[in-house]
């Protein structure tokens, strides 16, 4: 009887992001996401009716995941969000959130979201550095991924969060210090700073990296241990397992309270 927990992959992106290790399908073919998403409603059905039936069980936290959950049209978004209520209740205040790529988010999609009932996203950013994004092939300016963000805020998202790596080509610590002002200046209610792992060996498109600029094992600590310290003297705290969130926020409040 207990609320469930829902993650959603949807592996599809229309560019490819040289660092990633997620499970991933690069495609410009909607027709893909469209069949895709028949499959996501049959494997709902499946898992409802093991529950005792469509709606016997309600979730509360839901999450879309991938991939670019944004590489989805309005029209496949909202199919698909159809798909899960029709099979699994919504608890009331329950949390919905999303991976977003705003190169891939065009004017008006959050206002979407936020009217399916999504009120938390996760902004993927990694680095500001020009010539980090040109390294790993993720070119993103400061004024687009701010732009979704606002109109998020504005929709009525609750809360951001903004990740970022750190061991990438070409990273500096005054690279990624200037990185780090421009994400203060966002004010993120969470983020998430990840290590990049270079396993090329397991992840192909992470081979189009050069070696030879990753930063070394010293420098990459520099970079983490500078990250630390001025995100916590920004006032975020640091929750643990990469993440850090402002004292109000939900997991800070539950960190506190001893119930993380």
């Amino acid at each position: 009887g207990a609320p469930l927990s829902l993650y959603v992959h949807l592996p599809f992106c229309d560019t490819v992001c040289y660092y990633c290790g997620c499970n991933k399908i690069v495609t410009r073919d909607h027709g893909r996401s469209e069949k895709y998403i028949n499959y996501l409603g049959r494997e709902m059905a499946m898992v409802a009716a093991a529950l005792g039936g469509a709606r016997a069980a309600s979730y509360n936290q839901l999450h879309w995941g991938g991939g670019t959950p944004t590489f989805l049209s309005g029209e496949e978004m909202s199919s698909l969000a159809g798909l899960i209520d029709a099979q699994f209740g919504r608890a009331p205040g329950a949390e919905l959130s999303l991976e977003v790529d705003p190169r891939r988010v065009e004017p008006g999609r959050m206002a979407l979201l936020a009217s399916l009932g999504f009120n938390r996203l996760s902004v993927g950013v990694q680095d500001f550095d020009a010539q980090v994004q040109q390294a790993v092939h993720r070119i993103q300016s400061v004024e687009e991924t701010r732009r979704v963000i606002d109109e998020a805020r504005a929709s009525g998202f609750r809360s951001v969060n903004l990740d970022l790596i750190y061991g990438l080509p070409l990273q500096t610590l005054d690279s990624f210090n200037a990185t780090l002002d421009k994400v203060l200046e966002i004010a993120p209610d969470r983020i998430a700073l990840y290590s990049y792992a270079h396993l090329p060996s397991l992840f192909m498109p992470q081979r189009r990296i050069d070696e030879a600029d990753l930063p070394s094992a010293e420098a990459k600590l520099q970079i983490l241990t500078l990250a630390i310290g001025r995100l916590t003297r920004a006032g975020y705290l640091y929750i643990g397992m990469d993440h850090f969130a402002k004292p109000g926020d939900e997991l800070a409040v539950a960190q506190s309270q001893g119930r993380l």
